[in-house]
C-alpha cells in the first residue's frame, strides 16, 4: 500500500530488489501498476505528476541522490531495477564471481564498445552521459552500439547510476535536461560489496535470490526467475 517515497524505500529494502517501471516482468516490482493505469487502491502515488513525494518516476533519482544502499540501472531483463545493498552481492556471484573486468574482456565476454565506455569510466571517477559518449569516442552515428555497450556494462554490474547533472555553458551556469551520471560498481558501493560476494558460490546465490522471488510472487515462472537473476 505504497502511499509516498518512504513507504517506497521501506517496501523495497524488505524486499530487495524490484523492477523500475510499472510492469513486473512476471517477476516483482514494489510500483507494480503501468504507467497509464491507476493503482489497484486508494493512493496518491502517480508517475509524471513532478513530485518528489509521490510520482514514481522522480523517486529513481532521489533514492540515489540521498541513499548508497540501494543501486538503480539497467539491471534487470535489460530494464531499468533497484537492487539494494544487502542483495547485491548475491546477483554480483550469480553473474561474474569475482573476475575482474579485464579478466572477463580477454575472455571474450565483454565488447569492445563497453570497454571504451567502461576505462572511461574508471579513469574519471564519474561520468554525466553527455560527457562519457564524446568522451568515449563515439559520434551520433554511434549511438545503437554506445546505448548497447552501456547497458552490458550495467547488466554486469561493472557501472552504475549514481545521480544526474545538468550541463554547463561557457558561463558555468546549468541549462537544458539533466543527464544521467555513471560511475562504476566499486565506487558507489565500495569494495566491501565484492568482498562479500566473493564468498557466496553462483549456485548458492541463484538458490537465495530464487527463494526471495517465490517468497515476492508465488507464481513466478522458473525460464524468468533465471533470466531475472543471470542477466
Amino acid at each position: 500500500m505504497i502511499q509516498n517515497y518512504n513507504d517506497f524505500v521501506t517496501v523495497l529494502l524488505e524486499a530487495g530488489f524490484s523492477m523500475g517501471g510499472g510492469n513486473n516482468e512476471g517477476i516483482f516490482s514494489v510500483v507494480s501498476w503501468n504507467w497509464n493505469e491507476l493503482p489497484p487502491y486508494d493512493t496518491p502515488v502517480r508517475w509524471h505528476t513532478g513530485d518528489p513525494e509521490t510520482d514514481p518516476w522522480e523517486w529513481r533519482m532521489r533514492i540515489l541522490e540521498e541513499r548508497r544502499d540501494i543501486a538503480y540501472a539497467k539491471l534487470l531483463f535489460k530494464k531499468s531495477g533497484y537492487i539494494t545493498k544487502e542483495w547485491y552481492p548475491y546477483f554480483l556471484a550469480a553473474r561474474r564471481k569475482d573476475r575482474s573486468f579485464d579478466e572477463e574482456y580477454e575472455d571474450g565476454k565483454i565488447s569492445n564498445y563497453a570497454k571504451r565506455i567502461y576505462n572511461v569510466i574508471h579513469e574519471n571517477d564519474i561520468l554525466p552521459l553527455h560527457v562519457l559518449k564524446p568522451l568515449a569516442g563515439f559520434s551520433k552515428e554511434d549511438k545503437a552500439k554506445f546505448d548497447r555497450a552501456l547497458v552490458e556494462l550495467q547488466m554486469k554490474m561493472y557501472i552504475t547510476m549514481c545521480g544526474s547533472q545538468q550541463k554547463l555553458s561557457q558561463k558555468g551556469e546549468a541549462y537544458g535536461w539533466s543527464s544521467t551520471v555513471f560511475c562504476t560498481t566499486e565506487r558507489f558501493f565500495g569494495n566491501e560489496i565484492f568482498e562479500s560476494a566473493a564468498k557466496i558460490s553462483g549456485q548458492d546465490a541463484v538458490e537465495k535470490i530464487t527463494a526471495q522471488i517465490y517468497r515476492l510472487n508465488s507464481m513466478a515462472e522458473p525460464k524468468k526467475i533465471v533470466k531475472f537473476i543471470k542477466g
